[in-house]
């Protein structure tokens, strides 16, 4: 990119157990239509060749994402984030420099997903936690997807206790409240950044959530992109289209 190029390199963060391979439909059609765009698509901690970590705090996993980005050589980047890596993401924009956020179909309260991460804690502790992922990736849409993409779900990913309880973590460790509290200083930053935040969500929004979103981050722009919990799989085309908006 020369140094007249005004535009923000993207910085792709994938979802929990998945890794930097799930990006690559999306990374082709960039190619097609912003060949020369920066894009770094990362391993998050734990994840793909990432190493290991005692512990998946939030903020920790946004300062290792962000010594990748300056070891990259990049300027002040569009972070995107899917799942859980949107939850980095956010957390990421609130704490270092970037010019927007474009979040994929992640919820940032706990809500009823937090209750069945805490019911299902024992379970995840013991010899069946397989059977916690595994009924969570039943409601995902998988089967709507394209072959390619389905592949790419079903291989590109290493489903690992320590990740799941490491990632849930704060929800294993803190009351909705206190998370609600953590989201909403985070988003009141990112508005007095002036950081433009999208988020792309695979159904309508429920109203208490979006009544609560609006409130703290008044100028997101809400895109619904009805399907799998995939997006950026689904339909990569459409979310590349977006991200060079």
């Amino acid at each position: 990119m020369n140094d007249d190029d005004n535009r923000p390199p993207l910085v792709l963060i994938h979802g929990l157990t998945y890794d930097k391979r799930q990006w690559d439909p999306v990374r082709r059609e960039l190619a097609a239509i912003d060949p020369d765009r920066q894009v770094l698509a990362l391993d998050l901690p734990g994840h793909g060749d990432s190493p290991r970590r005692d512990s998946y705090l939030m903020s920790e996993v946004a300062e290792v994402v962000h010594r990748q980005v300056t070891e990259a050589g990049l300027g002040t980047p569009v972070v995107v984030g899917h799942s859980v890596g949107a939850v980095v993401a956010t957390t990421y924009a609130a704490r270092y420099p970037v010019r927007g956020v474009v979040n994929l179909d992640q919820i940032l309260l706990p809500g009823p997903f937090g209750a069945a991460v805490r019911q299902a804690e024992p379970t995840l502790r013991g010899p069946q936690w397989r059977q916690v992922w595994d009924r969570m990736l039943a409601g995902m849409g998988i089967e709507s997807l394209p072959a390619e993409a389905r592949a790419i779900v079903t291989t590109a990913t290493d489903p690992r206790p320590d990740l799941l309880l490491g990632y849930w973590g704060e929800i294993l460790r803190s009351s909705d409240a206190d998370i609600a509290a953590g989201r909403s200083a985070d988003l009141r930053t990112i508005t007095e950044r002036r950081v433009p935040y999208r988020w792309v969500t695979s159904s309508e929004p429920p109203a208490r959530y979006l009544a609560w979103l609006t409130e703290v981050l008044p100028e997101v722009e809400v895109t619904v992109l009805p399907g799998s919990h995939f997006p950026h799989l689904a339909e990569p085309a459409t979310i590349a289209r977006l991200l060079v908006s």
